[in-house]
């Protein structure tokens, strides 16, 4: 019983203790994962509190468990307009370009230290895929919205390369394992059967999910829990199928979060908190798995592969996979150093432990120490490079607070906002009725130092204002845009960015040259639409932030609606 105890109060002090130290990452603008796996460590053999903690069983478990929880939510926050500007891009980097980063990084390691091809392939597959978690992490935590193209890309690949780095773990463990050889046909029937029957089921799962919401008439506080419990579900019912069960998760969140559930809110705010418990339980578990002593036996050769990843193989694979896309050179070279290896490396080379290959200490000391220096050097690195190559936008404005009105009956979702005025709101100093909406939402009242107004047409906006407002979830975006602030934390005001003044996109530049000063176009060109323009420019996969610079002026997209047609061009002086 004191054992049982002891454990609880040493993993709520460890929990407790991360939580709090993300205060100092974000002060010292260090990788929040990597804090958590340094207090795994500290906590472990080598550290202060001297843990001996050797249970790869369990460290899988968990970092599996943990990987469905984030793959389940990165799925639900993938919008379906990014499936338009980025999904073969990222397919081709989740697949081909797992496949050359393998390959790269394993004849680095046999051209620089001669080591069996095998097991050279083996150590590339461990670390051939990306991590959204941590990707994405560092960016929410530096307040950095990167363009839609780039982000889109990022987030499909890091969703879709783990079944890829899986299936080729497996393969080349199991060859390894009995000796065998290699078999591409074998090979190839494993990659087909993994990915068609993770995609089945996660259709399957997904659309099963959705039709017992809307049918059961189930508690709002359960359906969150619900959602992780019929992820886990998945995932576990597809691994068992000896498919992808990443894969699964994946598309089943895509489908929940594209569906227009009224409980989508509560199943984020859920997820959220879950998913980064899952990370922070993971890293702090793979903390204590390693003994930082150990790192040292492989340390060049961990150094060496880390930076063939970093500045060979990645830069190459994204080179070769984005060619036939005609990325701007710009986006290539954010997307090559952003290839940040997280927890999935670490979880993979469990698997040759568990195995019990020869050398299994080999596969994960080099796994972990590739992760660290990934860690430290790119995701110190990411927010800064995405500034300097002009790759970070405005935030998409949206309300502080959302309250959904799920029990109403309504062919749309209605929610309840809140917008608090700030000086640069477009409703200080208005009333109602002067704000100009695409869609008018319902006027509820207005918050001020701590007493409700009621609604009044003769009311005027003031400064720290707390705005209610009743409307449709579709229209969020739109009714944002006039009663939104920019808070403190942002980086990057609009004004800034687009200009002061917008153009629609259907005027010609002929037209907008009898206002600025464009500079010398041919004839052919100054008929064109700012919109055509724009298309002929990125070959009709326009994102909001690409930007063209004509004469003394620079043109960027402000808006783009649902199909991917520009809708309005900010302008400003060069």
């Amino acid at each position: 019983m004191n054992d049982v105890m002891g454990i609880m109060l040493l993993g709520g002090a460890l929990l407790v203790f991360s939580i709090l130290a993300s205060v100092l990452s974000n002060r010292i603008g260090a990788p929040l994962l990597l804090v958590f796996l340094c207090i795994g460590m500290l906590a472990g053999e080598d550290g202060v509190l001297g843990i001996e903690f050797a249970n790869p069983q369990l460290s899988f478990f968990i970092g599996s468990l943990a990987l469905a929880i984030i793959l389940f939510d990165g799925g639900m926050r993938t919008h379906q307009d990014r499936f338009r500007v980025a999904l073969w891009p990222a397919i081709s980097l989740s697949t081909l370009g797992v496949a050359l980063t393998c390959t790269i990084t394993a004849a680095g390691a046999v051209w620089l230290f001669d080591l069996p091809w095998p097991t050279a392939m083996l150590i590339g597959a461990l670390l051939s895929s990306t991590d959204a978690a941590a990707v994405f992490g560092i960016f929410q935590s530096r307040g950095v919205t990167l363009k839609q193209r780039v982000a889109s890309t990022l987030e499909i690949e890091s969703g879709t390369n783990d079944p890829m780095a899986v299936i080729l773990t497996m393969t080349l463990t199991t060859a390894l394992a009995t000796g065998a050889s290699l078999d591409m046909l074998s090979l190839g029937t494993n990659v087909l059967w993994q990915l068609v029957i993770g995609l089945v089921a996660g259709w399957i799962g997904g659309q099963a999910f959705i039709q017992l919401v809307r049918r059961i008439p189930l508690d709002f506080t359960f359906v969150p829990l619900l959602a992780a419990a019929s992820a886990i579900l998945v995932f576990s019912l597809t691994a068992k199928a000896n498919a992808s069960g990443f894969l699964a998760v994946y598309l089943m969140g895509y489908l929940i979060g594209n569906a227009r559930l009224p409980q989508l809110v509560h199943i984020l705010q859920v997820q959220d908190g879950l998913t980064w418990l899952g990370q922070i339980l993971m890293f702090l578990i793979l903390g204590l798995l390693v003994t930082p002593s150990q790192l040292m036996d492989n340390a060049a050769l961990s150094l060496s592969v880390a930076l063939i990843l970093i500045f060979v193989a990645r830069p190459l694979a994204t080179l070769i996979c984005l060619a036939p896309f005609s990325f701007p050179w710009r986006e290539q070279v954010f997307i090559s150093w952003v290839g940040l290896r997280g927890a999935v490396p670490i979880i993979l080379a469990l698997y040759p432990w568990l195995s019990g290959l020869e050398d299994q200490a080999l596969y994960f000391d080099v796994a972990f120490f590739v992760v660290l220096i990934s860690l430290l050097v790119q995701g110190w690195t990411m927010a800064p490079l995405a500034r300097w190559l002009g790759l970070e936008v405005p935030p998409t404005p949206e309300p502080a607070q959302r309250v959904p009105l799920e029990s109403l009956p309504s062919a749309d979702p209605l929610e309840v906002w809140c917008f608090p005025i700030g000086t640069d709101s477009l409703a200080l100093e208005h009333h109602w009725q002067e704000l100009n909406f695409t869609h008018r939402p319902c006027f509820i009242g207005v918050l001020r130092d701590n007493e409700w107004l009621q609604a009044d047409p003769a009311l005027r906006f003031k400064q720290d204002d707390q705005v209610l407002v009743m409307g449709r979830v579709a229209d969020m975006e739109s009714v944002s845009r006039v009663l939104a602030s920019s808070n403190e934390g942002k980086q990057l005001r609009e004004s800034d960015f687009f200009g002061a003044f917008s153009l629609h996109a259907s005027l010609t530049l002929a037209e907008v040259a009898e206002f600025y000063p464009l500079g010398e176009l041919p004839e052919e060109k100054r008929q064109l639409s700012l919109a055509a323009f724009f298309g002929r420019k990125f070959h009709r996969r326009v994102v909001v932030g690409d930007n063209l610079t004509l004469g003394g002026v620079v043109l960027t997209v402000r808006q783009v609606d649902e199909a991917g047609n520009i809708e309005s061009v900010g302008i400003k002086e060069a």
